[in-house]
């Protein structure tokens, strides 16, 4: 899925957040989630949905294409997003994938030109459960330890259970974790910038209560953690006034990865019918 077309915008703070561009059609950006970048989260997703849509592929800061702060606050995150947005003649049609869903509704508060937003299982650590958070904590001691040997690929790999069930870890090879390992330097700092961050975010019940757009809310039926995303789902479902719940059958997490059609079906039946802003 080569491409020699990029496009780049400049965030508040001055970083460059860049992402590769595939396709044609209405403009269709994605946010990835904790442990990738724009290339790797959608590389099997985005060719079957390019001959719809502009597909952009912007990764976090830190990642990729994107240059690097010292800042990984989620407000900053959000600025990144509006500025990717800002930077692309409007409507625009938004995915986030897990912890792409505070990027993704940031940029649906913040900007006009968002016509509709599409969430794969979104992640909304405030609603997780303590038996669920518990294992998280466990998961990034894991992430941290490998890390801080130097064992990148080690520490890729520690996050994935969490959220994948068997069938998935069973078809995440080896390169996969190679790759994904650049990822983990930006996704501790992440981590830990939202630990100690006390402000508001773009997923706080006042936030979203200004989205005005249709909102997709997609969750596997076979996703590991099933009451998690059902529970999220219902707490952005209560603060967002236009939303549909789907269920995508005999699917998991990494559905987007490994089970990219029913989720580019999805997204262009939903796309399709969104209404366009006025």
């Amino acid at each position: 899925m080569a491409t020699d077309r990029i496009h780049r915008a400049v965030s508040a703070d001055g970083t460059e957040i860049a992402g590769r561009v595939h396709g044609d059609g209405p403009p269709l950006v994605l946010f990835h989630g904790a442990p990738h970048d724009g290339d790797l989260a959608w590389e099997t997703l985005v060719p079957h949905l390019a001959d719809r849509f502009t597909c952009y592929l912007p990764s976090w800061r830190g990642r990729g294409l994107s240059a690097d702060s010292e800042d990984h606050t989620p407000p900053r995150h959000v600025e990144d997003a509006a500025a990717f947005v800002d930077s692309i003649e409007g409507p625009v049609r938004v995915v986030g994938w897990s912890a792409g869903v505070g990027t993704a509704l940031g940029a649906a508060e913040t900007r006009d030109t968002v016509a509709a937003v599409a969430l794969f299982e979104p992640t909304v650590i405030p609603v997780m459960r303590n038996d669920d958070l518990a294992d998280l904590g466990a998961t990034f001691q894991q992430i941290g330890t490998a890390a801080a040997d130097g064992r990148l690929a080690d520490a890729a790999r520690a996050f994935h259970p969490f959220v994948a069930n068997d069938d998935e870890l069973a078809a995440l090879d080896a390169d996969y974790y190679d790759r994904s390992a650049s990822a983990v330097p930006s996704l501790l700092r992440t981590v830990q910038a939202s630990q100690t961050y006390e402000g508001p975010e773009s997923t706080d019940p006042e936030a979203m209560t200004g989205i005005d757009v249709p909102v997709l809310l997609l969750r596997g039926q076979q996703t590991r953690r099933a009451t998690f995303y059902t529970d999220v789902e219902r707490y952005l479902a209560e603060h967002i006034a236009d939303t549909d719940v789907r269920e995508l059958p005999g699917v998991g997490h990494f559905a987007p990865s490994l089970a990219p059609e029913p989720v580019a079906d999805a997204l262009v039946a939903f796309f399709g019918s969104a209404q366009q802003p006025t």
